[in-house]
């Protein structure tokens, strides 16, 4: 029996489905398509992934920064020009691939919709903006997809009640079909559209929400805040040691903490503090 790293798979899988959205190709696994290609992409994920988590001392003590420690912006730099690079490498590919057939094409992927859209609006959809499009895609879709999946998937073993409520659901839905589940099941499938609700709530992908940044100044909470401050909301999971209990019956109301004494929470109403900006 053979061990099986559920977060690299999760996160492999969610890398090639993006990355079919985007441009048809896979770079991961046995039929990982133009092996330099592939090497290329794994090594600027890779480099993504451990610069996004890195610490820039000259954040803290800029002499160093003045003196070249770290050096973290460089590298920084480095990989924005290799990611660019790749980037519009996939732009010319499919831009050749448009001029040399004869016969009109689907727009089947994120790149051609976009290149068509180029044609008719060619100021707007330049090549940096599809470029940043795809990069984003990549950037926000893949760990918080991954990572969201290996909890659901987690709570589920330790809850096997839960699992087997959930696996005779779909087998109800599907009946003897043998096919793959859509995202049009969904609405079908309301034990199962709870169990992924349920996780992003407990688990959410990013406890930072996306940051703002005032356009004028004002006053929230008190507090004054001057023009073009970054205001930043996160989002607090409560802290407890207890089970997840997710056994199933009638009547059930939404389980509440009780308050601790000193917790971190945000503000009243973010909705209204955003509205101010």
């Amino acid at each position: 029996m053979n061990v099986v790293d559920m977060k690299e798979a999760l996160f492999e899988m969610t890398l090639n489905i993006l990355m079919m959205m985007i441009a048809g190709k896979q770079y991961y696994g046995d039929s990982a398509e133009e092996l330099e290609k592939s090497r290329r992409f794994k090594e600027i994920v890779t480099e993504s992934f451990q610069l996004s988590g890195a610490t820039n001392i000259g954040d803290f003590v800029p002499l160093l920064e003045w003196i070249g420690v770290n050096r973290l912006e460089d590298k920084v730099k480095l990989l924005k020009d290799k990611r660019d690079k790749f980037m519009q490498d996939l732009i010319e590919e499919h831009k050749n691939r448009k001029k040399g057939s004869s016969v009109e094409q689907k727009n089947n992927t994120m790149i051609d919709v976009l290149l068509s859209l180029q044609d008719s609006e060619p100021n707007y959809y330049t090549d940096e903006v599809i470029r940043g499009m795809a990069i984003v895609m990549l950037t926000a879709g893949t760990d918080t997809t991954a990572s969201t999946m290996e909890w659901a998937l987690s709570l589920l073993l330790n809850n096997p009640e839960a699992l087997k409520k959930v696996q005779k659901e779909i087998d109800t839905h599907i009946g003897e079909s043998s096919r793959l589940l859509d995202d049009s099941d969904l609405v079908q499938l309301p034990y199962l559209h709870g169990i992924i609700n349920e996780t992003l709530r407990m688990f959410p992908a990013a406890l930072i929400l996306v940051p703002h940044e005032s356009s004028d100044e004002c006053v929230i909470g008190g507090f004054r805040v001057p023009r073009g401050s970054v205001i930043q909301c996160f989002e607090w999971e409560r802290i407890s040691e207890e089970p997840v209990d997710m056994t199933g019956g009638p009547g059930l109301t939404m389980p509440k903490a009780i308050p601790l004494l000193a917790k971190c929470r945000p503000r009243q109403n973010i909705d209204n503090l955003l509205a101010q900006l």
